[in-house]
């Protein structure tokens, strides 16, 4: 076995209001699990599915952590990390970016201390980024993101009957006056700027907008997942850089102003997705 994912999903939130949960979440890892079963030959055994309350932000980091050294010790050659759920921003504390907020992933157990969160309950850009960072070279990592960078995009769009965008704005109202001004750096710029072997990033959206969780045909997905698993079982062997094309054209056909990234070398664009 030289392939194993981690696709993680949360709907229900342990400290949030119900008003803040989401409903597609779960569907997008358990269809992309399905996927990477069905078409891309990872082995059940291969792939773990955090869903809810399986998702602490512990386990989470652990799940990936156990992948990347899986990879460091030469058993695996392709990993996958998939992750759907609220997306955020907290202060910057490593002081790389002097005056930037790190772009957050929300966990099953997301709570807030004082007027931010607590970094102890979501996953910075820049924890990824030391995970990521010890990836040797040589081995793929797919990772796939859907949830909002940022709440600078909300628009009334999102707030449709059926759809509900992927993002928390900070715990109290100063917290939001006093992020306002501040520049959000994503983990799309870490990946970026990255020296070693890094990972081929697809996010639902740019940062200044929101990612969309939306009941699509009778089922509520992420609109970006949605189309991006739409693509690949269409066509599996098309570049990175046309699935993208072809997920951004579903997504403006069914009304949605989120634009997909990816961060990826040139010849990683071209490639088919996961290849």
């Amino acid at each position: 076995m030289d392939k194993a994912a981690l696709c993680v999903g949360i709907n229900k939130f342990k400290f949030l209001p119900q008003s803040s949960w989401l409903q597609g979440c779960v569907n997008d890892a358990e269809d992309l699990a399905a996927l990477l079963e069905e078409s891309y030959g990872f082995p059940a055994a291969g792939i773990t599915v955090l869903r809810d309350a399986k998702a602490v932000k512990k386990t989470v980091l652990a799940e990936v952590t156990k992948l990347v050294d899986a990879a460091v010790a030469g058993k695996l050659q392709h990993i996958v990390f998939t992750f759907s759920s609220h997306g955020t921003q907290i202060p910057d504390v490593g002081g790389d970016e002097e005056d930037s907020l790190d772009e957050a992933f929300a966990c099953y157990d997301i709570n807030n201390a004082g007027d931010a969160w607590d970094p102890d309950t979501v996953i910075s850009d820049d924890e990824l980024a030391t995970v990521f960072a010890r990836l040797p070279d040589g081995v793929l990592m797919d990772v796939v993101l859907d949830t909002c960078h940022s709440g600078t995009g909300l628009k009334s769009l999102d707030l449709l009957p059926g759809r509900r965008p992927r993002f928390l704005p900070a715990p109290t109202p100063r917290a939001v006056i006093a992020n306002e001004d501040l520049e959000t750096r994503t983990l799309r710029d870490i990946v970026k700027a990255a020296k070693l072997s890094t990972p081929v990033l697809m996010a639902a959206c740019r940062s200044d907008q929101t990612a969309a969780d939306a009941l699509i045909e009778g089922r509520y997905n992420g609109a970006f997942t949605y189309h991006f698993v739409k693509s690949l079982r269409g066509d599996g062997t098309l570049g990175r850089a046309d699935i993208l094309k072809q997920v951004s054209k579903g997504l403006k056909a069914g009304g949605f102003d989120q634009v997909a990234q990816l961060e990826a070398s040139r010849a990683a664009r071209k490639a088919a997705w996961g290849a």
